[in-house]
């Protein structure tokens, strides 16, 4: 997948999991993407926001642009982007908003992204995702396409970007992990379901297992500025949900008898799932924390992973030899 760059692919011995304070923010469960932004301001900055025509990718390009920030919606259908694009650039005072081509599953596309990008990069959010897939599906590469997606095509991504991102400075990885990580580690002897029988949501909570293992891997280029940090978002319905049938979704009790959808109390509007995001974006509170995972705009307690685990990041996903092992994967597999 293009440009794979590892600076840094000797990394000195280091304990299992990482051992730091957990940062809080004043911003609960509900603050939305607004509020958890306002008062910065990204006049000059750069971002990307893959999947960011829509659900909480919309909302987080809507407050970034809002602050000020030059933001690029990389999508699949960029022209189902335009409208939104169009909105935000005719906002007095925001950021320009435009929409580029990306497919996160088709190692060319990425790397023609990566290639026309010109000037510093100040924010990556790896926002666009695929869920539970009923039926295996490979990509011509022999990747399973939920960890395409979700993770190779987003890895491939940022290191195709890694001089972009040096040359801003201070540049942010975000990275739109889930809670379906806790009880799926990472499989490296079969992660894309060769021998063992597929299983959607097996295959989507290891792909955000991936992403949350990423996000640690990435420590490797905090001496050049740029950190990373994965998210949990929360629930919120949106168009990820496009691949479950009505009974799935009846079951989850989010849609009634007549097909009509109905989030639960605990679920999140767009705007208030995307505040994570933006947080990790932008907030000077996050100034050089790198390879951590927050949920609730607050960093998650590390819990053993266990099935049934409500909230928290699963230990597997944090253990820093696990993400130095999926980084060189990764970047074997871009080759």
């Amino acid at each position: 997948m293009g440009r794979s760059v590892d600076p840094d692919s000797t990394l000195p011995e280091r304990p299992a999991v990482q051992t730091n304070p957990l940062l809080a923010t004043p911003f609960d469960h509900h603050a939305t993407a607004a509020e958890v932004i306002d008062g910065v301001d990204l006049t000059g900055r750069h971002a990307v926001v893959t999947g960011g025509g829509s659900g909480i990718g919309a909302e987080t390009v809507r407050a970034l642009a809002a602050a000020g920030a030059h933001v690029t919606v990389a999508t699949r259908r960029p022209e189902a982007a335009e409208p939104l694009a169009r909105e935000l650039s005719a906002l007095s005072g925001g950021g320009q908003v435009r929409a580029a081509a990306l497919d996160l599953s088709d190692p060319a596309s990425v790397d023609a992204f990566a290639r026309a990008w010109h000037g510093p990069l100040d924010i990556l959010v790896a926002n666009a995702g695929i869920m539970a897939l009923p039926t295996r599906t490979l990509t011509p590469q022999g990747w399973e396409m939920q960890l395409a997606t979700n993770f190779l095509g987003h890895f491939a991504l940022a290191t195709g970007l890694y001089a972009p991102l040096r040359d801003a400075g201070s540049a942010r990885i975000v990275v739109v992990s889930s809670g379906a990580h806790l009880s799926v580690p990472f499989d490296f002897d079969d992660p894309h379901f060769a021998q063992r029988p597929y299983d959607p949501w097996v295959a989507y909570g290891q792909s955000k297992s991936a992403d949350v293992l990423f996000a640690v891997g990435a420590r490797r280029w905090a001496a050049d500025g740029i950190t990373a940090n994965a998210l949990n978002p929360g629930y919120i319905l949106t168009n990820l949900q496009r691949h479950l049938d009505d009974d799935t979704m009846r079951a989850f009790g989010v849609m009634d008898s007549e097909g009509n959808l109905t989030p639960l109390p605990y679920y999140k509007t767009p705007a208030e799932g995307a505040a994570t995001s933006v947080l990790l974006a932008a907030s000077p509170l996050l100034n050089g924390v790198t390879g951590r995972y927050f949920e609730d705009n607050q960093e998650a307690r590390v819990v053993a992973g266990n099935e049934g685990e409500d909230g928290g990041v699963a230990a597997h996903a944090l253990d820093l030899r696990s993400a130095d092992r999926l980084w060189e994967y990764a970047a074997d597999a871009m080759r």
